[in-house]
């Protein structure tokens, strides 16, 4: 199942979480943590895990996931505790601080997965590993450390802009600046490197859908997976950028046909270009994300 588009929805909003599963999302992420307000967190553990199971029941074309709280609060016992037997495909981490913390979750989720029957290992982590200093700085650690459940990373900007004292955290061109471009880099590489899906992160503005697809289509070209969104007219935008076109996937085949037609070849060449073995790994990937 392809996981371009990450879409948000509040889990305390009835309104919004009826309309989400409509709007062709590849995952939707109901959030517990930053869009319910601290007086609203027990009514949106209870929609959630409504919603998840009638989704469930009905046969969900989508990904279903849920943002708890972060793990440095007591509330996120409370979340999973609330959502787990509705049997989410996986538990976004915001503010997450290293491996070590997704080890104490995973072995969390092992057990209230034995205690309700579940698949052991079924929900898998998506954590946000940029949101304070620490953070940032130990991305690297992920791809030494042994995480089964581990979906993907991705990383946001707004937590660490006012961790560190940002100002502004685009330059005036709208590239983002040194530090949010070195995480961004980072977990984009990591990702790999545990060969996980490397998600990237929103963009904020959901009216400026021509700016979305600009960030969209750059964040497919440089080895993204997928993208998080924040509206559902965001939706299309990134599924369409993170779809590879016609004539990319054509270009594809004719590399792998090529390869094919030449057994035991290292390098070839195809239209006057020479091609070796890292051009064929990625037509490869390219087709099987096709599915």
């Amino acid at each position: 199942m392809p996981m371009r588009s990450w879409l948000f929805v509040p889990g305390d909003s009835e309104k919004k979480l009826a309309k989400v599963a409509s709007c062709d999302a590849d995952v939707v992420i109901v959030d517990l943590e930053d869009a319910v307000a601290p007086q609203a967190k027990a009514v949106a553990r209870g929609l959630t895990r409504e919603w998840l199971t009638a989704q469930r029941r009905a046969g969900a074309a989508c990904q279903l996931w849920v943002r708890i709280n972060a793990a440095d609060t007591p509330l996120w016992r409370d979340d999973v505790d609330a959502v787990i037997a509705a049997r989410p495909d996986g538990v976004m981490v915001p503010k997450a601080a290293g491996p070590a913390q997704l080890q104490m979750l995973s072995a969390e989720l092992h057990d209230r997965e034995q205690r309700h029957g579940l698949p052991l290992g079924a929900t898998k982590l998506l954590p946000l590993v940029s949101e304070t200093p620490a953070a940032a700085l130990a991305i690297t650690d992920y791809a030494a450390a042994m995480l089964p459940r581990l979906a993907g990373l991705t990383w946001g900007a707004e937590d660490l802009s006012a961790a560190i004292g940002a100002s502004r955290k685009r330059d005036a061109e709208g590239r983002w600046t040194d530090a949010f471009r070195m995480v961004r880099a980072q977990v984009l590489l990591t990702a790999h490197a545990c060969k996980v899906a490397p998600i990237d992160t929103l963009h904020a503005d959901f009216r400026d859908l021509a700016g979305l697809e600009r960030a969209a289509r750059e964040s497919h070209a440089d080895g993204f997976a997928g993208m998080l969104a924040i509206h559902p007219d965001q939706v299309p935008v990134i599924n369409a950028a993170f779809m590879p076109s016609d004539e990319e996937i054509a270009e594809a085949r004719r590399i792998v046909e090529a390869f094919a037609a030449a057994p035991g070849s290292g390098a070839l060449q195809l239209d006057g270009r020479m091609l070796d073995q890292p051009h064929l790994e990625q037509a490869r990937r390219l087709l099987e994300r096709l599915g």
